[in-house]
């Protein structure tokens, strides 16, 4: 068995170019550590609240949800918010993204 079987092929590709000198270094890594670590940092910094009302039911089926995958409950709206407005709330396929047509922003 060689060492690279149980790489895909991207990770194949990826090695091979490493090993053809197809990489360029990016010049200052620390500058370059810690513009990526301020990004990193200012993503997922959660500065702001939201208010919404929604009905029982509705709140019901996401505690439940949160409780199925072992998160918090307002992790999991704030996931989904994020998906949304990402472009990458998908399931099974299925773009559900561009189906939410009737969403009313105040």
């Amino acid at each position: 068995m060689n060492e690279t079987d149980y790489l895909d092929t991207e990770e194949r590709g990826s090695i091979g170019s490493l090993e053809k000198d197809g990489w360029e270094s990016t010049g200052n890594l620390e500058e370059w550590k810690t513009l990526l670590s301020k990004t990193a940092t200012n993503t997922l910094a959660k500065d702001h609240r939201m208010n919404i009302r929604i009905t029982k039911n509705d709140l019901d089926g996401i505690k439940l949800k949160a409780v199925e995958e072992g998160i918090p409950y307002q992790t999991l709206v704030a996931s989904v918010i994020h998906k949304y407005i990402t472009g990458t709330l998908w399931k099974n396929g299925t773009d559900y993204a561009s189906s939410l047509t009737s969403l009313v922003f105040i």
